[in-house]
């Protein structure tokens, strides 16, 4: 089962092709602010250099987040696009899942952390689990030091993976924890489809009208939005957009 795999929630976006066998195909661009303009050519590139058509694909596989604003919208959007064209099933993964994939032989309890900007961070506990990962805690947003503060209440060792631990690893290192290196700083595409692999064979997938960005916090274009309306002598309604 050949299956494409996006991921887009942060300053790493990637692409690949994958199927049961593994790697098929796949490209990756370390610049946060080109998803929109990297996206459909690192498709196309995948889909060539494989020498496979469109029409092989049998699933979308995206990350949803939690990340950049722009980069979960343009992700998800092009999972929807192509999906709805071909009448393909989709399958939507959290972010901090996929980052805390790699390392699921790992002893240690998995810190997933991913820089939130605004001076916070996301991040969420895992254990090693039968074919992968288990989440131990739920998605959490905040400051760096608050995080510190968990690690230094569990018994365990840490390892802290993400762009958001090497961004703070003294302070994480302060508290015993580990903190993995920047090769392991973001999710990558062949994750996304690796994970999604068995759900799709299990038929375990979504329609992809049903994907939906996951925030954990209000998206910044929302507390944009919201700061410049009250600059201008009104306010946003309760939940409005």
């Amino acid at each position: 089962m050949l299956v494409l795999g996006i991921d887009t929630c942060t300053p790493h976006t990637s692409v690949c092709l994958a199927n049961e066998d593994g790697l098929v195909a796949g490209c990756a661009l370390g610049r946060g602010n080109a998803h929109g303009a990297f996206l459909a050519p690192a498709i196309r590139f995948c889909l060539d250099h494989a020498q496979v058509p469109m029409s092989s694909i049998a699933g979308v596989a995206v990350s949803l987040g939690p990340g950049l604003f722009t980069g979960m919208r343009v992700g998800i959007a092009t999972a929807q696009t192509i999906a709805h064209a071909r009448q393909l099933p989709v399958v939507g993964l959290n972010s901090l899942d996929l980052l805390a994939f790699p390392v699921r032989h790992v002893r240690r309890l998995i810190c997933s952390v991913l820089d939130a900007r605004r001076g916070e961070l996301f991040w969420a506990f895992y254990r090693s689990a039968p074919g992968g990962v288990q989440r131990v805690t739920e998605f959490r947003v905040g400051p760096p030091e608050k995080l510190a503060g968990e690690i230094e209440a569990v018994p365990d060792d840490v390892l802290c993976i993400g762009d958001g631990a090497v961004r703070q690893r003294p302070l994480l290192e302060s508290t015993g924890a580990e903190v993995g290196s920047a090769s392991m700083a973001y999710p990558t595409a062949q994750s996304v489809v690796e994970l999604a692999l068995p759900r799709f064979i299990r038929e375990e997938t979504q329609r992809p009208e049903d994907l939906r960005p996951i925030y954990i916090r209000k998206a910044d274009a929302r507390i944009n939005w919201q700061n410049r309306g009250a600059l201008h002598g009104g306010k946003a309604a309760p939940g409005g957009r």
